[in-house]
């Protein structure tokens, strides 16, 4: 048979279907990421530099650690349900009090992260602006724990039961 005969199925490139399953859930998780960074972001901004309150300062300014959790909580919601439903809706994957426990301790420490550039911004570098809680908190902070999110709900909040169970019956290949 020539490479010109067309008889043949084309066989299935394994590593080219892995780049494209991690490209499109890349894409769809940064999108689902983008939503919930404005969540966190008007959260944020709300508790902590919402106007209507004396000296142009939110109800929390004095305690932006405690508004960054709350944002975060509230982006958090948001994230499981559309990595649930969106990102990784082809993987066959079980909602099991297990992977909502890993969920929970994979936020929390992802909101450490995020908390860890905030805390340093103000209380190490004396930074104390809007532009500043927002650079280290919302933007570094929020991209470190992104790569930590994909990383890990792939793994134990949202892994595909079929692949694992045709390993299991393969001998574990």
């Amino acid at each position: 048979m020539t490479s010109l005969d067309q008889s043949r199925p084309a066989e299935r490139d394994p590593a080219r279907s892995l780049l494209q399953e991690h490209l499109v859930a890349g894409l769809q998780f940064l999108a689902v990421g983008g939503v919930a960074f404005v969540i966190d972001y008007l959260t944020f901004n709300l508790l902590t530099y919402a106007r209507p309150w004396p000296g142009h300062h939110g109800p929390m300014f004095d305690q932006p650690l405690v508004a960054k959790l709350i944002a975060i909580a509230v982006a958090s919601v948001f994230t499981y349900i559309g990595n649930k439903v969106w990102t990784f809706n082809s993987r066959k994957s079980r909602v099991t009090g297990a992977r909502l426990l890993a969920f929970v301790v994979l936020n929390v420490i992802a909101m450490g992260l995020q908390e860890l550039c905030l805390g340093f911004s103000r209380y190490v570098l004396g930074l104390h602006s809007w532009l500043s809680d927002n650079i280290s908190g919302t933007l570094i902070g929020q991209a470190l724990a992104t790569v930590f999110r994909y990383v890990t709900y792939r793994a134990w909040v949202f892994p595909d039961d079929a692949q694992a169970e045709a390993r299991a019956g393969a001998g574990g290949r």
